[in-house]
């Protein structure tokens, strides 16, 4: 629906603002008259009609009016409306933030807010930093958009490489959201995916990307038992969803026949491993370091050293964990506190424990630091 508005109304505030009183609107209409037979198309019909009447009111925008369809050529238009615009127009959407006249971290804080639905909070949690930080970037996307009039629409085929990493990067992080437990997000993630894969088929990491999300959530039914975190070691693979694993082994199979060896393919034949009976923890490791080489990332720093760890070495890791700068980072002071624990230096692991607790901002999360907490 904002997609949709974004591009009708080629303003993201406007466009919020038109959705949030439509939903006003349904809230108190619905429950007295039924919900309608297309229920989007309303919404959408409704919130045009209102963002035409507020731009009619303000008089300095008078000389947009004449651009806009009258009231009665909009509801002609939604009664063609279905799932199947919408699905195209967020993808539009995505295309649109990732402009490159946008500086890159800018077009994937503006698609996560826009799209992905996420809070600035939330968003400025996967960027690590401030809330008022990502504010400002939000705030200087938004305006650039509107005072360089950056189409709202898919860009040629020429063109679709310029934006590719914006792109999977904003897909990957709706992910991330989706499997710390949104699932709805996590499904929304992988759908993206699949359009972008079809829609730049010759492009590896596209299907690398798609390949990592269907093998995670894939076992997102063991990830979680009621309100508890449970972690690989310890999963009911009964409960892994293997039709899934295998399709998306059978996607990253083409990205590694079309040559892939980015970060994307590189996590996925990580995350094909761990769904192995045996997992070989040292070709994991080996991975990661290739993934560090690759992306430069003190969060992959991390997790090489969680590999390293599993691979028997916990010593070597938290030696490495502790040349990391993450110290605003929850699962940085999580894995200080798991090695330390491996290392019977229990005083300690409290300490980084209690950290990551303070950190903590899901109810999984804060219950399974608490357990390991209360066990030393």
């Amino acid at each position: 629906m904002l997609a949709s508005l974004v591009g009708f109304l080629g303003d993201f505030d406007k466009a919020e603002d038109a959705a949030q009183e439509a939903f006003a609107i349904a809230a108190k209409r619905w429950p007295e008259s039924g919900v309608p037979d297309k229920p989007g198309a309303w919404l959408v019909t409704t919130a045009r009609n209102r963002a035409i009447d507020r731009i009619r009111r303000e008089r300095t925008l008078a000389a947009k009016i004449s651009l806009l369809p009258a009231p009665e050529a909009v509801r002609d238009l939604m009664d063609e409306f279905d799932d199947t615009v919408i699905k195209d127009e967020r993808l539009e959407l995505v295309f649109t933030c990732c402009h490159p006249a946008l500086p890159l971290e800018g077009q994937v804080a503006l698609t996560l807010r826009a799209l992905g639905g996420l809070e600035t909070a939330e968003i400025a949690r996967a960027f690590l930093v401030s809330e008022e930080t990502m504010k400002r970037r939000l705030s200087r996307a938004k305006a650039k958009i509107k005072a360089t009039g950056i189409p709202f629409a898919v860009p040629g085929a020429q063109l679709l490489p310029d934006r590719l990493d914006a792109v999977l990067a904003v897909i990957y992080l709706i992910y991330n959201e989706g499997y710390r437990g949104r699932v709805d997000l996590g499904a929304e993630a992988i759908r993206l995916g699949d359009l972008l894969a079809g829609l730049m088929p010759d492009e590896p990491e596209a299907h690398g990307l798609l390949a990592l999300m269907m093998i995670h959530h894939a076992r997102r039914r063991a990830r979680f038992s009621g309100e508890d975190l449970v972690l690989l070691d310890d999963q009911d693979r009964s409960l892994w969803d293997l039709r899934q694993i295998a399709a998306g082994r059978a996607v990253l199979d083409r990205a590694l026949a079309l040559g892939g060896r980015g970060a994307y393919v590189v996590q996925a034949m990580i995350a094909s491993m761990q769904t192995r009976e045996r997992i070989d923890w040292p070709r994991v490791a080996e991975l990661y370091r290739r993934l560090v080489r690759l992306t430069g990332s003190p969060v992959v720093a991390l997790n090489h050293a969680v590999a390293v760890a599993q691979a028997g070495d916990p010593a070597a890791a938290l030696q490495a964990v502790d040349r990391l700068d993450l110290g605003g980072y929850l699962y940085f002071h999580s894995t200080r506190g798991e090695l330390l624990r491996r290392l019977d230096r229990a005083a300690e692991a409290r300490a980084a424990y209690t950290r990551a607790l303070e950190l903590a901002s899901s109810t999984p999360e804060r219950r399974f630091l608490a357990r390991r907490i209360d066990s030393l």
